[in-house]
Order: structure tokens, then sequence, then C-alpha cells
């Protein structure tokens, strides 16, 4: 049966599937990345696992993949199929692409970020599968964001598209690891309601989805640090709705599994900001942690189809 290989690879963990051509998930796997040994190592766990997955294509499906695709974090040069850059994984300039083509036998490999791989996704076949212009905006312990447009995602022209989590929403604002001062990241991402939280509740171990929960309970000072968090994300968004005039505007990550708690409140934060603008649809996103890994996917046949069309 013919097939793809995807791989999601994450700070902690990879996700990975076999792909059919019509986009049907024949094997699914997940493995730690072992980012505790090192970036050498996390590097040699990618491609031992995709060799893994070749060879079970081979031995239950009949035949070895056609191609792969893989979506990683932090800085990305796809066209030239370099990892960059990721802070969470401690790797610098790894030619990807190259070393997974000859780890896999020579087969074509499309490399793509993690979060523009998940959009991808989530605009073909999630959330915004019926829209021809999307936003995608994962709210996890950062905040970056996936510009569909027409069923592609635009990277822009190094790379940089759709980092909405570095629009300052507060000049005054925290401090943020990009060296500006309240970025959208530092006041609305899961990592920053969890610090809010911890803070007010007086419990450090404490995270967003407790603050949910507390939100939920009617407790005050989980409202004030949710609120607050949803005022700062409804002015990024409204700002990227500005810029992009998205037809959809699909929330993802950790803080969007609070499910009506963030929608309701959002989704009057972002009308009660609109002035000429056209209010999107806003809509959760539709396919969880396995977006990065169907996008993934989607990367390595597109790839497969511009080869047979050149």
């Amino acid at each position: 049966m013919k097939h793809v290989i995807a791989l999601d690879v994450g700070g902690t963990g990879m996700k990975a599937a076999l792909v059919g051509a019509d986009g049907t998930l024949l094997y699914e796997a997940r493995r730690a990345t072992g980012r505790e040994r090192g970036p050498d190592a996390v590097v040699e766990s990618v491609l031992a696992f995709a060799a893994d997955l070749r060879a079970y294509g081979q031995e239950h499906l009949g035949e070895s993949a056609l191609a792969a695709g893989v979506a990683v974090p932090g800085i990305v040069d796809a066209e030239n199929g370099i990892a960059v850059y990721a802070a969470n994984l401690g790797w610098r300039d790894v030619p990807m692409r190259r070393l997974l083509g000859e780890r896999l036998g020579g087969v074509p490999v499309a490399l793509g970020h993690d979060v523009r791989t998940g959009g991808l996704a989530e605009g073909r076949i999630g959330a915004g599968k019926d829209a021809d212009r999307f936003l995608f905006v994962p709210l996890g312990t950062g905040i970056a964001g996936a510009i569909g447009i027409a069923g592609t995602i635009e990277a822009g022209a190094h790379g940089y598209a759709g980092e909405i989590g570095h629009i300052v929403i507060r000049p005054d604002g925290p401090d943020c690891p990009c060296g500006q001062r309240g970025c959208l990241e530092t006041l609305a991402s899961a990592g920053a309601v969890s610090r809010a939280w911890a803070a007010a509740s007086g419990d450090p171990e404490a995270d967003a989805a407790d603050c949910a929960k507390a939100v939920e309970s009617g407790d005050p000072k989980a409202v004030a640090v949710w609120l607050d968090a949803v005022d700062a994300l409804a002015a990024g968004l409204v700002t990227a709705l500005t810029l992009l005039d998205p037809r959809t505007l699909i929330i993802g990550g950790g803080l969007a599994e609070a499910g009506e708690t963030l929608f309701t409140p959002l989704r009057a934060a972002v009308e009660e900001r609109v002035t000429f603008q056209k209010l999107p649809h806003i809509a959760p996103a539709a396919l969880g942690d396995t977006a990065g890994c169907l996008g993934a996917g989607l990367l390595a046949w597109d790839l497969l189809s511009t080869e047979v069309s050149a």
C-alpha cells in the first residue's frame, strides 16, 4: 500500500505515522526525543524513528515509504531542509532533510515548521477546510501562528511569518525572551496564564488548566487572571485580523482545551474591539495534537505531487 512517513518532533516527544494517499493514518507511534542526552542524540532519535517506520511499512504494508515529511520546532529553513535553531532541543543548523534522506534510502524529504505544518493540516482537513484564508493560532507555552491562503501556508520572505506571539500588546508589560516587552505570548499563552495563576493562587504548582477549572467554579481571582489574558489575546488577534483579514480564526493548543470557558469571553472581546474589520469565524482547532503529524504527511505527499508535475 502506498504511503509516506510523517514525523512531528516536539520538545519532549515525537509523534509519527504512516499516511496513505487519502490521508488515512495507516500506523501511528510515539517516542521520546531523549533531549536530556543532548542535541546529537535527539537528531539520532529522529533518524532512528524514521528508519523504524520505514521498516514497519516494508513489513506490514508491502512496500517502502515513497517520501517523508518532518515538522520541527524553532527556526526552520524549509527550502534548504535545515533545522536552523531549536532552543528546546539544543540544535543548530541541522541538515535534517539530507540526513533523513540518507537514512531512508534516498526518498524525498520535506521539512516544515511545527506550527505552520499543523496549520496546513487544520486548513486542509481540520477546522479551516472550507476557508480560503485562515489564521491558525495555537496557545501553548508560547504563541505562534500560521497564515493559510488557498490551501497553502505563507512562510514569509525569511520563514518568520505568523509570529503573532511577538506582537507587543502592552509596552510596559513583562520582558520577553525575544528582547521586547509586553509581547502577546508573555500575557496570553498557556505559560503566561500558568505563571499568573500560580502567583495569584499562591500555589507554585498551579497551571493554566487549574486556572480554567477555578474560573468555572467562580473563583474571582481566577476570573481576573483569565479575563486579563483574554483581553490581551483579543488585542493581539484583532491586530492580526486587521492585517490579514482571515475568513476563519482557528484557536488551538493547550489553552483551547478549556472550551467555551475560553471561547465565549474571547469571541465577545474580539467583537468588542472590532470597528471596520470583518469579524472572522472563531473556531477551536479540530485535530488536537495530531495536527503536526498529519501536516507532515501532507508535506510529503505535496512533495511527491510536485516532483511528478515537474
